[in-house]
């Protein structure tokens, strides 16, 4: 009887191991938007990482998690590292290819919650009076990855935030510029 059980289990634990091994190595999740502003305005925001904190969802999740800079304020060397709490882990990115108002690519590490090493790629496509913004992590799945993606939809974890990040931008880069004068401008006048 014994030997019984352990042949299943022995059985079921490599059809697991089979299933795990069979699913994909390479990822990519993503998600577009279209914005009622020009690819610049658009570009510019993804282009330097101190405007991240603007319209980033992982800004709004941890609001006093520590962020600092390095290298050059926007382009190729711009570096950005986080800490923050569960929701947001802690990591670096840095812009790897910027060529304007087209393409980003970032490289993406993270320490926490688990080591890791991926891509960022934005988009940018001109349509009409427009921009398209495609926003997209690609990567490789190690063992223990390919388990974290056929356990959890990943795809729609990361996507969620990829579209409230979108939804944030659009909502910055479609608000007017205001030229009201401030108050103390006002006082002058």
């Amino acid at each position: 009887m014994l030997k019984k059980i352990f042949a299943i289990v022995s059985l079921l634990v490599l059809l697991f191991v089979g299933i795990v091994w069979m699913q994909p190595t390479e990822f990519r999740i993503a998600r577009s938007a279209t914005m009622s502003a020009t690819p610049e305005v658009v570009f510019a925001q993804v282009n330097d990482f101190h405007a991240w904190q603007a319209w980033s969802p992982w800004a709004k999740k941890d609001p006093n998690a520590k962020a600092s800079y390095e290298g050059p304020g926007a382009g190729p060397g711009a570096v950005f590292h986080w800490a923050g709490n569960e929701d947001v882990g802690e990591g670096s990115m840095t812009i790897v290819e910027s060529e304007p108002n087209e393409r980003i690519l970032i490289r993406l590490d993270f320490i926490k919650p688990f080591e890791s090493t991926d891509n960022a790629e934005f988009t940018f496509e001109a349509e009409d009076e427009q921009t398209k913004v495609t926003w997209a992590m690609l990567g490789t799945n190690s063992f223990v990855e390919k388990i974290f993606f056929l356990l959890m939809d990943v795809d729609k974890m990361v996507g969620q935030d990829f579209e409230q990040g979108l939804a944030n931008m659009r909502q910055l880069v479609e608000s007017p510029a205001t030229d009201e004068p401030t108050d103390a401008e006002s006082a002058e006048g």
